[in-house]
């Protein structure tokens, strides 16, 4: 199967848990896309990621209270671990975000798909699919002691992306067929046809 057939099955879900759209989720994604390449018209890779983008916080460290439902952590056996109970963990300052293990959602495995099959895009593409979610950290500052100097420079993007996936929402509707060829050939400039899921 291939990006764009992904995409349109997500014309039959709609997100239960965003209070802030009532919309199937291919629309979202449009909405997000489209509101970027307006914006960045030269960015086609910016594009394509808002296009393929989908909480989460590292593990093997304390767990930081900006976390989404953060009192539930206590419920989690690494809650009481003191290897896991330090700031650092067994992790070092510095060592990259790359260098973490993330708590499994839609963000890591959509990451974990593109690099698997080869894509072409930009590493802050990557880092973006794979980071959009992790508010503790590009809305808080938590967990910062673990950034490198690649993603101080990427953080920038995810600042980028962050306000069209949240500000992009909207009753009015993307017209699929009008945009599909534009991003038809997005997929294929950054991504084989076929992926492995």
């Amino acid at each position: 199967m291939g990006i764009w057939e992904c995409c349109e099955l997500l014309n039959e879900v709609v997100d239960d848990s965003d209070p802030d759209l009532d919309e199937p989720q291919i629309q979202h994604l449009l909405q997000s896309a489209e509101a970027i390449r307006k914006d960045y018209p030269n960015e086609d890779w910016l594009h394509l990621t808002a296009l393929i983008h989908g909480d989460t916080f590292p593990v093997g460290c304390a767990f930081d209270e900006f976390n989404v439902h953060y009192k539930y952590f206590r419920e989690n056996p690494d809650f009481k671990n003191p290897k896991y109970n330090t700031n650092n963990g067994v992790y070092s300052e510095g060592c990259g975000l790359d260098n973490l293990l993330m708590s499994w959602g839609h963000d890591d495995y959509m990451y974990m798909v593109a690099k698997e099959n080869g894509t072409t895009l930009p590493q802050a593409g990557l880092f973006i699919i794979r980071y959009h979610s992790f508010y503790p950290l590009h809305k808080h500052g938590a967990y910062a002691q673990f950034m490198n100097e690649e993603d101080k420079k990427n953080m920038k993007w995810l600042h980028v992306f962050n306000k069209y996936d949240l500000y992009s929402k909207s009753k009015a509707h993307v017209d699929v067929e009008k945009v599909k060829p534009y991003y038809e050939s997005l997929i294929a400039k950054y991504f084989p046809a076929k992926l492995k899921w």
